[in-house]
């Protein structure tokens, strides 16, 4: 909303509260030093080739544990369908297959049968799960960014999860598999408990790896003889894709727990989850005096409200088209800085500065960047279930269609390392400035090419189906009840998994940076948070367009998901393009004294 506006009040902010005249330093040529680089001019800033500084081993520690946590989530997300749909099998009180059996034993547990199980495992288990995991970061930020601070917030939130994975391990005991409502009530509990330490853990620890790195910017010459820039915003860019690996590392605990789960029961497939969660707490105190932490400030929410209540009071009217005018107006903020009044005519409410009103600006020009996401993880939520069910009907010569899903994250494992090390840095070699906008619309092209493809594949399966478009995932032989399946081989499938990974890379990676590097210091967890609110918008969506998620309609539904992606991603780009002019000047934006980090423990 507020782009004009925010460019006026922040330079007010940062011209009222920190530059003069006096501040600016030369060096022998007389050409300005960058304030608060290393004795790097612009002229060398334009000149010389920018690289990824060092990565602290603090901020490794933190990959460790955002592995860890994923790890735990998937491995125990996936094996709930059967868990909670078949039966023990024969002989088995832990739902392990004999050895005899295995090789058409299914693993099972609560038997609670297809119907009650897709209503359990869709409302509870998947939709509310994942509506609940990104509404409870809002509560992680809200407790990191007014009280304990990012690093006591992770460790508290963690000991939360580990309780509920203890939980959910009772669940899968003999004992409880007796009874199995009482198991299933367990699951039920764990899945809230865990979702909310989850969701913790989640809006601090993208913005705490970042924390970690401390340095500014600075030439060095490299053995070559090469003079470059070590940069921190590239450095920063660096971290958050090896974050995202780390995502993606973490979710071949996925692989892992089914095979868990048939061959020695779902105690043992929920148990080692947890034991590798063990190590989050662990891995926080062994680096608690290392870690660089941000201390809470307070009530910040409650002046947050405060400042954009003050601003918007005066831009009020009954005429719509005037109310937006006025708070796209360059002096919006005015009514909320301190400096608009008189001295000692101040209101007693305004207990912030300057500072703080450039800062909540800056917030919500961060803040509305993300709105647009809701469209692009509709396009990701595919390769969840849609897609599978397609490969379910094409010829899988031994493969089982659930496997192919794994191409995604083995994608992102694959391309982090050459967008890292080869493709970006040839971007900045070239003088190519890639920014943040045009990464994250980038994403969303990919992403609408990866729907288009499974669009037109559908199109192409509804047409060499035996049964057509009457939901070729079923088809079978009327005689011998045997699958009918489409001659496409099941790989062909691949490729919205890979296209939709290298998306991920574009746009959700650098989500993740743009909510770190432009929020300020004091409320990044918040503005994590919001950001990762919009993958729950997303899933709501999903739950109001059931009725047309149905198989017949496949190819209508990817090919308006890849419209909406590419619609919606232009008009993304078109709207902040401002913004991805200003990108240097809003990351330096919000970092004064106030702001500072601290090395003490916490």
């Amino acid at each position: 909303m507020a782009t004009h506006e925010n460019e006026k009040s922040e330079k007010g902010v940062a011209h009222a509260s920190s530059i003069d005249e006096a501040k600016f330093q030369y060096n022998d040529d007389g050409d300005t030093i960058i304030e608060g680089s290393e004795g790097v001019t612009q002229r060398d800033l334009d000149t010389y080739r920018h690289v990824a500084d060092r990565l602290p081993y603090t901020a490794w520690l933190v990959v460790i544990v955002e592995f860890a946590e994923r790890w735990t989530y998937y491995g125990t997300t996936n094996v709930f369908n059967n868990y909670i749909r078949a039966p023990l099998p024969p002989g088995s009180t832990t739902g392990a297959v004999t050895a005899a059996n295995r090789a058409v034993g299914v693993a099972g547990a609560l038997g609670q049968g297809v119907q009650k199980s897709f209503a359990i495992r869709t409302l509870i288990c998947f939709q509310f799960n994942s509506f609940w995991v990104y509404i409870t970061p809002f509560v992680g930020g809200i407790v990191a960014d007014t009280w304990l601070g990012r690093y006591k917030t992770i460790l508290l939130f963690s000991v939360i999860c580990l309780a509920g994975h203890i939980v959910l391990v009772g669940s899968a005991t003999p004992a409880s598999l007796a009874k199995p409502d009482a198991a299933l009530g367990l699951l039920v509990l764990s899945i809230v408990i865990m979702g909310l330490g989850a969701g913790g853990i989640k809006a601090n620890v993208s913005p705490m790896i970042a924390e970690q790195y401390t340095g500014k910017l600075r030439k060095e010459t490299l053995p070559s003889g090469e003079i470059v820039i070590k940069s921190p915003a590239v450095t920063i860019q660096s971290i958050y894709l090896w974050f995202y690996a780390a995502i993606n590392f973490g979710s071949c605990g996925a692989i892992s727990a089914s095979f868990l789960a048939r061959d020695h029961g779902y105690w043992s497939a929920f148990i080692v989850p947890t034991g590798i969660f063990i190590l989050v707490p662990f891995v926080l105190i062994f680096g608690r005096k290392h870690y660089v932490v941000t201390p809470p400030r307070g009530s910040i929410l409650v002046e947050t409200l405060r400042v954009i209540s003050f601003a918007l009071e005066p831009r009020w009217s009954l005429n719509l088209i005037r109310t937006i005018r006025n708070c796209r107006a360059p002096d919006f903020w005015d009514p909320a800085k301190p400096s608009s009044y008189e001295k000692g005519k101040v209101p007693a409410k305004i207990t912030w500065d300057d500072e703080f009103v450039g800062e909540v600006a800056r917030t919500l020009s961060a803040c509305t960047v993300f709105l647009f996401f809701p469209f692009y993880w509709l396009c990701y939520s595919q390769i969840d279930g849609n897609l599978g069910t397609m490969a379910a009907a094409m010829t899988l010569n031994g493969t089982p269609n659930d496997l192919i899903q794994n191409l995604n994250p083995i994608t992102i494992i694959v391309f982090i390392p050459i967008f890292d090390y080869i493709i970006y840095p040839f971007l900045r070699r070239k003088g190519i400035n890639f920014s943040p906008i045009k990464r994250i619309y980038a994403g969303f092209i990919v992403a609408g090419l990866a729907m288009l493809y499974a669009a037109v594949l559908q199109h192409f399966l509804f047409k060499m189906s035996p049964c057509h478009d009457d939901k070729p995932s079923e088809c079978v032989d009327p005689a011998t009840k045997n699958p009918l399946a489409a001659p496409i081989n099941v790989w062909v499938v691949s490729g919205p998994y890979i296209l939709v990974g290298i998306s991920e890379i574009f746009a959700s990676i650098t989500s993740i940076e743009y909510a770190f590097t432009k929020a300020p210091k004091r409320m990044k967890s918040v503005v994590m948070a919001f950001s990762q609110f919009q993958t729950a918008l997303s899933s709501a969506l999903n739950f109001a367009l059931v009725s047309v998620n149905v198989e017949p309609r496949f190819a209508w539904l990817f090919g308006s998901f890849a419209v909406t992606a590419w619609v919606v991603g232009t008009i993304f780009f078109v709207v902040f393009r401002d913004l991805d002019r200003r990108e240097a000047e809003l990351n330096a934006i919000g970092s004064g004294d106030r702001e500072g980090f601290s090395n003490e423990s916490s």
